[in-house]
This record gives C-alpha cells, sequence and structure tokens, in this order.
C-alpha cells in the first residue's frame, strides 16, 4: 500500500502486526526511505513531527484503531532532576563518556548481546547477529554519534547508545547498558547525560522515542520532567502522566492519505537543481 505526496519522498504504511507494547493491540507503521541530499532536513523535519529514525528508514505508528503511542521528548531549559535521578548521576559520576562515530566494535556486540539476554530475550532483536547489529549502527545517512560510556578503573564498557544529531538536540536512537549493574540505573543515567549534552550543545530537546501509556516498558520517561508529547499534530507538556487517557478506538486517527496529506516537508526543491 502506497500513498504518494506531490512532491518525494513517498510514504508507505507496513502490514498489521502483534504490538510489543499492549496485549491485544495490533500495530502499524507509516514509514518513509531516508536518503539523498535531503536526508538531513528531511529528518530534522519528520523527528519533529513524531517520526524516528531505523537506520535509512523514518517511520511514526499509525495503528488503525489505537493511538496510545506517543512521540516523546525533553524539554531541556524545563527538566530539573528528582532525588532519585540526582541519586543516579552520583552513582554513575566515575564513568568516563566517549563520542566515537557509528562504527561497530565487538566490544559494543557483547554488551549488546548481553543485555538483549537479560532485559529482551524474547524481542524482536533478540536474534539480531553481529552483522545487524553493525548495520543498525552504521547505516545512518545523517550527523550520528555512538556514545559510549566507560568505567575508567577496569576498562569495560559500561553503556552505548546511538545518538543523531539533529538541528534541534539530541535523538536517543537506541541505547543499551550492563545488565549486572541493576542498582546504578544505567537507562535513566544515559538519558540524563544526555540531556546535559545537549545543553552543552546548545539544543532545546533531548528526543526519546515513544512514550506509551500502559506500557511498563516505556512507564519510565514520564518520570523525566519537562517531557513533552506530540498529540494532534503538535507537541504539548506532559502534565499528568498517571491520568493521561490514550485514544484506543476505532476512529483515534485519521485515513493514511489526510495522514501524509499533513505532513510538513521541508523545502527539497533546492537538492533537486
Amino acid at each position: 500500500m502506497r500513498h504518494t505526496l506531490p512532491l518525494t519522498p513517498q510514504f508507505y504504511v507496513t502490514a498489521p502486526q502483534p504490538c510489543p507494547y499492549l496485549e491485544d493491540r495490533m500495530e502499524r507503521k507509516l514509514f518513509t526511505a531516508l536518503q539523498g541530499e535531503a536526508a538531513t532536513e528531511l529528518n530534522d523535519s519528520l523527528s519533529a513531527q513524531g517520526f524516528r529514525r531505523s537506520q535509512n528508514v523514518l517511520y511514526r505508528p499509525s495503528c488503525a484503531d489505537c493511538a496510545s503511542c506517543l512521540s516523546a521528548r525533553i524539554d531541556v531549559a524545563a527538566f530539573k532532576p528528582s532525588k532519585g535521578q540526582k541519586r543516579t548521576l552520583k552513582r554513575n559520576r566515575h564513568l568516563v563518556r566517549r563520542a566515537t562515530s557509528p562504527w561497530a566494535t565487538e566490544d559494543q556486540y557483547a554488551l549488546f548481546r548481553r543485555y538483549l539476554d537479560s532485559r529482551h530475550a524474547d524481542g524482536g532483536m533478540a536474534d539480531m547477529d553481529i552483522f545487524e547489529f553493525a548495520a543498525m549502527i552504521e547505516e545512518t545517512p545523517i550527523r550520528s554519534r555512538v556514545i559510549e560510556y566507560v568505567d575508567p578503573d577496569s576498562g569495560a564498557l559500561i553503556g552505548v547508545c546511538l545518538t543523531d544529531v539533529l538541528a534541534d538536540g539530541v535523538s536517543m536512537v537506541y541505547s543499551f547498558y550492563s545488565p549486572d549493574l541493576p542498582r546504578n540505573g544505567l537507562g535513566n543515567y544515559i538519558i540524563l547525560d544526555h540531556i546535559e549534552i545537549a545543553r552543552a550543545a546548545g539544543l532545546p530537546y533531548v528526543y526519546l522515542g515513544y512514550w506509551v501509556p500502559g506500557s511498563p516498558k516505556m512507564g519510565y520517561k514520564a518520570r523525566f520532567s519537562g517531557l513533552e508529547i506530540y498529540l494532534g499534530g503538535r507537541w504539548e507538556k506532559l502534565r499528568d502522566p498517571e491520568s493521561f487517557e490514550p485514544e484506543q478506538h476505532p476512529l483515534s486517527n485519521d485515513p493514511i492519505a489526510e495522514q501524509v496529506a499533513n505532513i510538513a516537508l521541508p523545502d527539497m526543491a533546492r537538492h533537486r537543481r
């Protein structure tokens, strides 16, 4: 099934498949290729409209009868760490951050396997081999970095995040970390550190992916102050996560053709001259 805008790019829809976040739900994604000279502008524009990047694809949930998956980002200026988050920062302050080019290493893959086997053994990435892992890290047509977190005493790789640099922030594409340090809150720490990365770079937002109310896997994102969600075509501050009611009925989403027509594209004409 394909729907085309008057100008490129072209948008497609995936076939329905079981939702990984909510039971008895089917998911469907709207997606487009990310390629060519206009890739950076397209990624910036669509990221600000709730899309996410996976290698050379930009996608956004477009389920037929559910609108629970909401793109989330942290307003860096509005963020204030909680007491628990301050403890997490203190617990991990010894870690050394290294920013590298998007190049996969054997150490990264070994940590990735340990993380998946411990936390997501039955997930969709559980069977990913080293070549697929390398593709996830390295296939990027935009400005991306691999942020590594290293224990300076042992030299051990403790955490990794594949991070895109956008015009208005940093986007955490995928992160993983040692499962042997559960008290350290490494997943939260990597987010907290990305807030500092964005602040130091003068970028206003940290894009976290999707927040799914009702999904235990995604609940941690609502614990960050300054969180905004993309709802009804605009970003709104998430004021009370506990009372938020997601849309889950057959009229939750507009038809695909209307969704595509309402996507704002950057001016790509200069790249075709």
